[in-house]
């Protein structure tokens, strides 16, 4: 028997049962549906998620107070001075600009409406360290700092929230913990993150957030920005940083009271998490096709039943084992890859309604279905269909012709 009689037989066979062999191929599009949405979701955040750090800059250096790894005794925290400090040239010529942040929640009220929103108390370098663009007005300047001015700019969803609109509010007050701020600009949209919203945000002169709203003790500041003047520079930024900082702070190599993170170690850091939920979410998915696979086995192990006569009267006629098992074979793989094709299509129309779902919520989830996830699942369920029909098969081919014909 060649494969292309074993085929058209196979399709008859499976015809003359239509119902009983849709609702067995219906546990295979299920599984396979549900691998491919749930591998194009985990891939689409990890998309995200790396879009949303890698948009930031790839030479950039966090500076954060602290080491979990050393106990440190009588660690210093960062302030203004250390910031002005790597800002100089001739000790760390490998970076080109530095920025501090202090943060916090505060409410902001204006127009009859309050919200809640992240402050972010910032220098004028800020904006360009973090590729931070303003859509209409200004950013902060050194004038700003100096004169602890009343100033703020407002992130797009923070000013919809209070305003109504995003637009035309230069110069409008807004009250930051009950204290009058003058608007001098609106951020440009940048979305979600894995942070939350970037967009519901108030940005001021780091010196008035010390001074007014998140009183900090010795000029201290929560982060401080470097950006190295290229990426392949990175790692020399980063030894004449903690080079300054040591020197400043009295600390030996080894006992350092701060963290320098890169760029790279956040993109590590994410890729292997979101790869870690991925592979779990594809591992939840794949029992259902399991769980379709012995539903192949049950309907194959009860079409050999209801054959038997069938093929006792092959066997007489001349059939041999081989063909008798290449027939079930076929049948329960058929099953099973007309299964995996539907079950693709059905799973990149719910990852579509994923993210379309996604979009109108307002989240930065694009599910991305990947040659990868179609292969994998293909290939899976063909698997599965040979695996599960292996057995009803072989039992089929080992019947004896007098057994079979005499089976009532």
């Amino acid at each position: 028997m060649d494969f292309g009689q074993a085929v058209l037989e196979a399709l008859s066979s499976l015809m003359a049962n239509k119902l009983r062999s849709g609702l067995t191929t219906l546990g295979i599009v299920i599984g396979v549906a549900a691998v491919i949405a749930m591998l194009a979701v985990g891939t689409g955040a990890q998309d995200t998620i790396v879009g949303s750090i890698s948009g930031i800059g790839t030479n950039l250096l966090f500076v954060f107070s602290g080491n979990t790894q050393v106990d440190v005794r009588n660690p210093k925290p960062l302030t203004l001075d250390d910031m002005r400090a790597l800002n100089d040239p001739f000790a760390a010529p490998d970076v080109a600009q530095v920025a501090a942040l202090i943060q916090g929640q505060v409410m902001v009220s204006a127009a009859g409406e309050t919200a809640s929103a992240t402050l972010n108390g910032v220098t004028a370098e800020y904006f360009t360290v973090r590729n931070y663009k303003v859509e209409e007005g200004q950013p902060i300047t050194e004038e700003h700092l100096l004169g602890r001015a009343s100033v703020a700019l407002l992130g797009p969803e923070l000013a919809e929230k209070l305003f109504g609109r995003s637009q035309g509010l230069i110069g409008a007050t807004v009250r930051i913990e009950g204290q009058p701020f003058r608007v001098i600009g609106i951020l440009e949209r940048k979305g979600g993150s894995a942070f939350g919203s970037q967009d519901n945000s108030v940005i001021v002169p780091v010196t008035t957030a010390q001074a007014r709203l998140l009183p900090r003790k010795q000029n201290r500041v929560d982060l401080i920005y470097v950006q190295a003047v290229s990426a392949d520079r990175v790692p020399a930024a980063s030894q004449q940083v903690a080079d300054i900082l040591r020197q400043r702070h009295r600390t030996p190599i080894g006992a350092d009271d701060f963290t320098i993170f890169t760029q790279q170690d956040f993109l590590s850091t994410a890729q292997t998490i979101t790869g870690v939920l991925t592979i779990f979410l594809g591992g939840i998915a794949a029992i259902s096709l399991l769980v379709g696979g012995i539903g192949i086995m049950n309907i194959m192990l009860v079409s050999v039943t209801e054959r038997t006569r069938e093929i006792g009267l092959r066997k007489a006629l001349g059939a041999r084992r081989r063909d008798i098992l290449i027939q079930f074979l076929t049948e329960s793989s058929l099953l099973s890859v007309i299964g995996g094709m539907i079950g693709i299509v059905l799973g990149w129309l719910i990852s579509f309604a994923v993210g379309r779902i996604a979009a109108a919520s307002g989240t930065n989830l694009n599910p991305r279905v990947g040659l990868d996830a179609v292969l994998l699942a293909t290939l899976f369920s063909a698997a599965v269909g040979l695996f599960f029909g292996i057995y009803p098969a072989n039992r089929a081919a080992n019947l004896e012709p007098v057994e079979a014909l005499r089976y009532e």
